[in-house]
């Protein structure tokens, strides 16, 4: 959850820095603005972040929010995919693998 954080960390920098890294598609039904997105990644990145810390740290509270916050990230992933193809499939194999992780822990560790 961490590294899904740090790579939507990198993808809004990169549209706040350089807004023509990303190329725009004009046959994609989505348009959007890249600094309001480099914004929304960046933001993005930093709560996913937090949250994938505070799930190394054990807080119950981050298991729900990792499941939501992952899809929501793997939304956000598909609708940025014209722009950045690969890495958004990487960065949606991660949210999968989070929501799967997440989803599937061992009930006996939470009995202590």
């Amino acid at each position: 959850m961490v590294l899904v954080g740090v790579l939507h960390a990198f993808q809004g920098l990169v549209a706040l820095f350089n807004d023509e890294f990303y190329v725009y598609g004009e046959e994609y039904i989505f348009t959007f603005d890249m600094t309001g997105w480099g914004w929304t990644h960046l933001i993005a990145g930093a709560v996913l972040a937090v949250t994938g810390f505070a799930l190394i740290q054990g807080a119950l509270w981050a298991h729900t929010l990792a499941v939501v916050l992952a899809g929501l990230s793997i939304v956000v992933s598909f609708l940025w995919m014209p722009f950045y193809p690969l890495w958004n499939i990487v960065v949606i194999a991660f949210d999968a693998f989070v929501i799967w992780a997440v989803t599937t822990r061992r009930r006996d560790l939470t009995r202590s």
